[in-house]
């Protein structure tokens, strides 16, 4: 039968497999449904998709089915079963469902399964397909451009398991494959991105004019792919746009290539592994990432890995690997780990290398032991027609991000090489080329971050239009005439921390026109450290020449805002002593000037000389010739246009010479750059005869070419005085040789008054604003060698010492630039064990730096995993900007600010302070002098100062009006926006109000000259706009806290909020552990009559819950609800759960009241609450904004199903599972049980859903074991509460005792080992917490005196759980142990034992809770000045002494550490077994101590000290000890008794903290309890319980 008008369509036909059953089109569903009912006739038509897809297609795909159905007069079913959306559909469990419902369906052979959807519906479906009744027919309608491009394609179809995607399942051909590109404009753009990453593939391993399409055509391309047509335009040719024409060329071209791969090697033997570049990497990227990270975005890192592992074996040039990432990047795809995307998550944390590698050996492409990557040898082609072999070594290399050089002779000298193009001469010659008339093929450029983004940012002006030939080894330029236009859409230049780019550019945006009325300027911005970078001289000349540029963030650094039509010409001044490529900026656009340019340079010697003429020689290359006045720094510059030569060959770059150099120099070889001469543009080649020949190298050089030979190794001389101002970047390089120059300098440059040995090298002031402090950063990364330096305005002194002398295994900090980088690697040739800690910052210039040096110098180079890289605190990294803290006066900023500094181990600073310093007059006697405005604007010149600081752990207390300029508020908005904090500090405003009243004005601060409540309502809504974060300040002690226990309390929640809110201690329990977790809910409409009773309320619970909603009953105000959080605070230090719960879920808050729900979780998340509820039945939109908000706290992503109708085995539960899973890092689902049997289908759900940690329970009482089996955050009650939060709640007793009974707690054995231990009090400290809690676990006794045969029998038994240890035991122990902690091996002693199971098997592990006490009593009890360093006497050299040394020493006020002993010989030997960072001093009186201590703690025997001889025979404490300068010392004495020690006794009168050893017992216990059950200790109880016992027994 013919096809009616309606269901015709043209469309691109790709044969596959000998059929042409690829079809290609837009809006194709007509013409779909009548090919599958005409060619594929069956009785019934089963289509799968997912429940997002039917929402938006399924009543449009039923009415066209109908339509053609009823035209062609078929009688078939059309059935439809819809899956939830996401990658946990690709499962046995859903596989399953389907078959059965279509078996319940009467579904036969003949039946036809049409996946509709991506990647997961296409491999699910198929293989539903490839098994049904032995195999059925099916059909592709791919709605992705992923599953368009790729998983269509081929007849893979496969179900993930728990140990990995896509183990099983089979090849199933598809009988036909209908790409419609029209479902591609209801996706994403970043779906689109995700897609096009396997089309960037495809053209890489295949099809270079292809790739080269793709490169050239980017926006284009996505445009295409996002626009939206009217109606069905695009299904005939004659309708199509130009953007519909050329996305169906690249979909078909990309599609064509698998088709025509998969057609010779079906089966995936050898030639269809090409496919799967990188997916070898990607897809273990994946593995970690899913589902945060889509399958495009894993494979476009994957692919640029790979690429680095085909270059790293020398198969392929970085030019190939540069055109791959800048092509990646055009579509938006990530092209590396560090991505900001990809850093950002917390399971980025898992991407250590092993754990890559470990995934990579299961993957499926694998054989055995051998990893399968995909080799590029150019774009366009592949090394192997299959896979290769790699070793993981290779892999290592390419992965690790820190690198090691193996110390040792080069093997391939003689070496002759090239290096890559000057950065310098590329810079200049792209803006050369853009700004010129006609075609420029540019050769050997370089291919670098710094080149790519220029090229990015001329392309965004529209500048210039470039493109490759030669494989990518020569550049097209089309030049623009000097024709730029602002970014469309005031798009911002991203630069990253390209300095030249940065410079040149800014001069280039001046003479752009404005095109577009919606970005009338152009935004150059960059990294942190680029908005630190000087560009003030520059921005000056061209304000005075009449260019419109401001500064967005700091004064005189970018960014920048540049308006068009800027460059007027005439007379411009600039100063040019900084940088020479302010100079060269103005040079290279001084062309397209209104008027020829006199360029007047000013202020002193001009830097950088060199440079300057490099740019004036290579201007005349391109037709205008640049006059300079004889002897004067003046230069005139005509009108006119560059003409651009038809090929300009960039030079090699000179800097970058200098290390292979430089290592022929150090390592006594000989090195050739063929490339750089005597007729070099670059000062830089000037490096081997002036500083490498002085320094007793032999140096040949022709016009072309340098040659070095190194004298033996160890025989460099000194440099003496040395002027590199004409190479600047070459003294990093000059550096590092003369760190190992033992021989004397040659006499002509011997500095005067220092050591022949001496290098001092100067002119290199501008290193100081480079990517770093380079002559800082090259001082503090030397003295890691042992290398001894100094400074001085413009330069460096380094002392040379002998090569055997130097430090070994130092690890180096890189600062992020390539030429610390690279000038550390020469070092690492002849310093073994030599750590490079950024690898990467080489890309900058050289991004194939290490592969040279092993590919073409013969040093081997392996990677190197740092350890910090699989220790995760957070997801996020240590911050390197400042703790701004706001709020009104008087809010207690100052007081917060103090010991937030204390906690961070920072320095405080009150602005106030420096304002003071730099006006030299008050906040009032300025005010007074020169009013409020001037007084702002002077307050925001220094904020813009605090804003550069890069140390995170700086705490800066602001002004209260801060916040009253647009342009301070902008400031710290920004900083925000760069993962800077800022802590709007508040408290009641009535409190607030009534101290200001009692302090009235004060010399510090002026009047307002207005009310209180007019400022404070003005400031309010600035101070949330301004602030990340909110810390509410508690003055008052709660009912039961004395002044000292207040402030204790304080202390501690300061330290967690500002730990927390820096990602640097998360304070939550560990829910991936394996031992059950549970929450209190509490239920009051106000907590106050609950904290005096929390301790007990929270007995066994590892979080507390906030119901939020149930505050005030219900109509609590944001004011109240900060309160009520900061109260609970200082009452618990566990975790808070902040959750407001709606109505609809089984709340109290209004569920039409969007507004205040978002209120009030915001205000959770600005609180640095540990988690944070989320309710999913609100408007996606609004979760979307919410989880962006979220910083470091985790989201529990919540629904509560109070209906009972909710079936856990239904769609609709996997939909919601989806949702919670999408948004939560941990997903909470709650149903209500009608009977038990929904507690086991409960546990079926939660079985088959590992991927986050799950809180699933049922409500009711029928639904109380589904909370004693869930494992994750149990919500719990105790009899103390007024109420349930829920139906069928439990407390942790009825939870343990109910678990103990069935066996889900295993009762332990635990016990006390050592002698004389009858009088212990252990037993009844750790029996008492298990009685408390409801669990079955026993503490006894085992009194012995060496370990015998009755402790290997008890620690052999499977019952033992642990034990704690005393004397004399605590070293005998050891060999009996399968593993000792860190702390334990330095303090030499073990008092607890663990019983863990790891790996399946039983290990035995030693512990010292001893210390963790000490340091715990004196963290909580001493009170230090913000910066001050306190002295610590530890009285006693026995074991014991060791603990409290090791606790003193991991303070974070790392005190100076006295340590006393009658006999010194003792003491010192204690001592000498400690690394002398540990700062210890030996004493042997107590008399006349070098410092006056601020924390004691005696190890010796309670009778062992006295007050006088009259009171007893031991020493004698002087009457003086226990006294400080400002806030009183803490004193512990770890004697057991008596109770009242002479030390205690005089701490005590002394006005100190007295701590006696019944107490750090305690403590050390509570540490044990810990250790053995993974929770809290009952701590109240079991020292009530404790206490009783023991003064009892004296």
């Amino acid at each position: 039968m013919s096809a009616s008008a309606d269901t015709q369509a043209e469309v691109s036909k790709i044969s596959i497999l000998g059929s042409e059953s690829i079809h290609v089109g837009f809006h194709l569903l007509p013409y779909i449904f009548h090919t599958i009912l005409t060619k594929l006739p069956s009785s019934t038509y089963v289509l799968v998709t997912d429940t997002n897809l039917a929402a938006l297609y399924l009543s449009q795909l039923e009415e066209e089915f109908n339509n053609v159905s009823r035209s062609l007069g078929s009688k078939s079913r059309f059935l439809v079963y819809q899956v939830s959306p996401g990658e946990g559909a690709k499962s046995r469990k859903v596989k399953a469902e389907i078959e059965d419902w279509m078996l319940g369906e009467k579904c036969v052979r003949d039946t036809v399964i049409l996946a509709f959807g991506g990647g997961v519906i296409g491999d699910l479906t198929g293989f539903v397909a490839a098994t049904f009744m032995r195999g059925i027919k099916f059909v592709q309608i791919p709605t992705t451009l992923l599953a368009m491009v790729d998983s269509s394609v081929g007849g893979k179809t496969a179900i993930d398991t728990p140990a990995g995607k896509n183990l099983i399942g089979s090849f199933w051909q598809p009988s036909c494959i209908f790409v419609d590109l029209a479902f591609l404009t209801s996706l994403p753009s970043r779906e689109v991105s995700n897609g096009m990453a396997e089309v960037i593939k495809t053209a890489a391993i295949w099809v270079e004019e292809d790739f080269a399409a793709l490169e050239s055509s980017a926006t284009e391309i996505s445009l295409a792919a996002s626009s939206k047509p009217e109606s069905t335009a695009g299904r005939f040719a004659k309708d199509r746009s130009a953007a519909q024409s050329l996305l169906l060329r690249v979909v078909s071209g990309s599609i064509h290539v698998k088709a025509h791969i998969v057609t010779i090697d079906e089966r995936e033997t050898g030639l269809r592994n090409l496919v799967n570049f990188g997916h070898t990497i990607g897809h273990a990227i994946e593995a970690v990432l899913t589902p945060t990270m889509l399958h495009g975005e894993c494979v476009s890192v994957g692919m640029i890995l790979e690429a680095e592992v085909a270059r790293s074996l020398g198969v392929l040039s970085q030019v190939a690997v540069g055109r791959l990432t800048r092509c990646l990047k055009a579509y938006g795809l990530p092209v590396s780990l560090s991505d900001r995307r990809i850093a950002s998550i917390p399971a980025a944390s898992g991407l250590t290398v092993e754990r890559l590698l470990d995934i990579m050996k299961v993957d499926k492409k694998n054989s055995g032991s051998q990893k399968k990557v995909v080799l590029l040898s150019r774009i366009g082609k592949t090394f192997e027609e299959k896979a290769s072999n790699v070793d993981d070594d290779v892999l290592r290399r390419v992965l690790c991000e820190a690198a090691s050089v193996v110390s040792g002779t080069p093997t391939k000298s003689p070496v002759v090489m090239a290096t890559p193009g000057s950065k310098s001469i590329s810079n200049r010659a792209l803006i050369l080329a853009a700004l010129g008339k006609g075609t420029c093929r540019i050769r050997n450029l370089l291919h670098s971050d710094d080149t790519a983004v220029m090229m990015n940012a001329l392309s965004e002006l529209k500048g210039a239009v470039f493109s490759w030939e030669d494989g990518g080894d020569t550049v097209v330029v089309e030049g623009g005439e000097g024709s730029l236009t602002t970014p469309a859409g005031g798009k911002e230049l991203y630069l990253q921390n390209a300095g030249t780019a940065m410079r040149f550019l800014a001069t280039v945006c001046t003479v752009v026109s404005a095109t577009s009325p919606d970005a009338p300027t152009t935004i150059i911005t960059g990294n942190a450290r680029m908005k630190q970078r000087p560009i003030g001289p520059l921005v000056d000349a061209l304000r005075e020449n009449g260019a419109k540029i401001d500064y967005v963030e700091g004064e005189s650094c970018p960014p920048l805002r540049i308006a068009p039509n800027g460059l007027q010409g005439g007379h411009i001044r600039l100063a040019a002593t900084v940088s020479s490529q302010y100079v060269s900026s103005i040079l290279l656009c001084a062309p397209y000037a209104k008027e020829p340019i006199t360029l007047e340079l000013t202020g002193g010697q001009v830097i950088s000389q060199p440079y300057i003429d490099m740019t004036i020689a290579m201007m005349k290359e391109f037709g205008i010739s640049v006059e300079r006045q004889p002897d004067s720094d003046i230069y005139r510059i005509p009108k006119g246009v560059y003409v651009n030569p038809s090929t300009y060959n960039v030079e090699s770059d000179a800097s970058s010479a200098t290390y292979p150099l430089a290592i022929a120099a150090i390592t006594g070889t000989t090195c050739t750059i063929s490339t750089i001469g005597s007729s070099s543009l670059q000062g830089d080649a000037r490096f081997a005869k002036e500083v490498l020949e002085p320094m007793g190298c032999k140096v040949e050089q022709t016009a072309s070419s340098t040659t070095v030979t190194g004298p033996p190794v160890g025989h460099l001389k000194a440099l003496g005085n040395v002027d590199m101002e004409p190479m600047t970047d070459a003294f990093l390089t000059a550096s590092v040789l003369a760190a190992v120059a033992a021989q004397p300098c040659n006499a002509e440059r011997e500095v005067a008054g220092s050591r022949p040995v001496t290098s001092r090298i100067y002119g290199i002031a501008n290193q100081r604003v480079k990517e770093c402090n380079r002559i800082e950063a090259m001082r503090t990364q030397l003295a890691k060698f042992g290398v001894e330096t100094d400074e001085f305005d413009d330069g460096i002194i380094i002392y040379g010492k002998q090569l055997s002398t130097l430090t070994s295994g130092a690890s180096v900090h890189c600062y992020d630039d390539h030429r610390v980088g690279m000038a550390f690697a020469v070092l690492s040739s002849v310093i073994p064990n030599t750590v490079l800690e950024e690898k990467r910052c080489v890309e900058k210039t050289w991004p194939n730096f290490f592969d040279d040096l092993q590919n073409k110098m013969g040093l081997q180079t392996n990677g190197v995993e740092l350890q910090h890289a699989s220790t995760s605190k957070s997801h996020q990294s240590t911050p390197q900007h400042p703790i701004f803290l706001i709020g009104m006066r008087g809010a207690g900023k100052t007081y917060i600010g103090k010991l937030a500094a204390e906690a961070l181990g920072g320095e405080y600073t009150d602005a106030d302070d420096v304002f003071g310093e730099h006006t030299k007059l008050s906040v009032s006697q300025y005010v007074e002098t020169h009013g409020w405005s001037e007084f702002r604007a002077t307050e925001t010149k220094l904020l813009h100062a605090f804003v550069k600081e890069k140390r995170g752990n700086h705490i800066i207390s602001l002004g209260g009006g801060i916040v009253e300029t647009p342009e301070a508020r902008q400031i710290l908005a920004k900083h925000i926006a760069n993962g800077g904090r800022v802590v709007h500090v508040t408290r009641e405003m009535g409190d607030i109000e009534g101290y200001l009243d009692s302090i009235g004005s004060t010399a510090a601060r002026p009047n307002w000259g207005e009310g209180f409540a007019e400022v404070s309502q003005r400031r309010a809504p600035w101070y949330r706009e301004c602030s990340s974060h909110e810390f509410f300040n508690t003055l008052a002690p709660l009912s039961d806290q004395s002044q000292d226990d207040h402030h204790s309390a304080m202390r501690r929640e300061i330290a967690r909020f500002f730990n927390f809110i820096s990602g640097l201690a998360t304070n939550r329990p560990n829910l991936g552990s394996g031992r059950f977790s549970s929450f209190l809910s509490l239920t009051f409409p106000d907590i106050t009559p609950a904290l005096t009773d929390m301790d007990e309320l929270t007995e066994g619970a590892d979080a507390v819950e906030l119901r939020v909603d149930l505050l005030a009953s219900g109509r609590a105000t944001e004011e109240y609800v900060a309160k009520q959080l900061s109260m609970l605070r200082l009452a618990t230090p566990l975790p808070i759960v902040y959750s407001v719960r709606s109505k609809d879920q089984g709340g109290l808050h209004a569920p039409d009241n969007l507004e205040g729900y978002v209120n009030l979780v915001n205000l959770g998340l600005r609180a640095g609450c540990e988690f944070v509820d989320i309710e999913i039945c609100w408007p996606v939109k609004t979760l979307d904004q919410l989880v962006a908000s979220k910083g470091v706290t985790h989201i529990v992503a919540s629904w509560h199903d109070w209906s009972g109708e909710m079936a856990w085995d239904s769609p609709a539960l996997r939909a919601k599972y989806d949702l919670c899973a999408k948004y939560g890092d941990v997903v909470k689902l709650v149903g209500m049980a009608k009977s038990t049997a929904d507690n086991l289908a409960l546990a079926t759900f939660a079985a088959d859903h590992p991927e986050k940690p799950l809180l699933a329970i049922n409500m009711g009482a029928a639904g109380q074991m589904s909370r004693i089996l869930n494992p994750t955050l149990t919500p719990v009650t105790h009899p103390l509460l007024p109420s349930r939060a829920a139906p069928g709640q439990l407390s942790v007793v009825q939870i343990n005792t109910a678990r103990g009974l069935l066996g889900m707690i295993q009762p332990r054995q635990y016990y006390l080992f050592g002698s004389p231990i009858g009088a212990s009090v252990s037993p009844t400290l750790h029996n008492t917490g298990f009685q408390a809690l409801g669990l079955p676990h026993v503490y006894s006794k085992h009194e012995a005196a060496q370990v015998d045969q009755g402790i290997i029998d008890i620690i052999s038994s499977p019952e033992f759980g642990g034990a704690s240890v005393t004397i004399p035991l605590k070293l005998d122990i050891i060999p009996t142990l399968d593993m000792i902690s860190e702390h334990a091996k330095i303090i030499g002693a073990v008092n607890t034992i663990v019983s863990l199971t790891v790996d399946g098997k039983r290990q035995l592990q030693g512990h010292n809770t001893d210390w963790q006490a000490i340091h715990k009593a004196v963290e909580s009890n001493l009170t230090l000045s913000t910066g001050e360093r306190s002295t610590a006497l530890v009285i006693g050299a026995g074991g014991t002494s060791r603990a409290a040394i090791y606790a003193l020493a991991r303070l974070s006020s790392k005190p100076r550490i006295l340590l006393f002993n009658r006999t010194l010989a003792n003491a010192q030997k204690v001592a000498s077994s400690f690394p002398e960072s540990f700062d210890i001093e030996t004493i042997d009186t107590l008399d006349n101590l070098p410092s006056r201590p601020k924390i004691i703690i005696s190890t010796v025997p309670g009778d062992s000290l006295c007050l006088s001889h009259a009171e007893g025979t031991g020493i004698q404490l002087p009457k003086g000890l226990c006294t400080s300068d400002a806030a009183p010392g803490i004193a512990i004495d770890l004697a057991y008794k008596p109770h009242q020690t002479a030390l205690l006794s005089l701490a005590s009168t002394s006005g100190w903290k007295a701590v006696s050893g019944v107490e750090i017992l305690c403590l050390q216990g509570f540490k044990q309890f810990e250790l053995w059950t993974g929770g809290r200790a009952p701590e109240k109880k079991i020292r009530q319980a404790v206490m009783d016992k023991y003064l009892a027994q004296t």
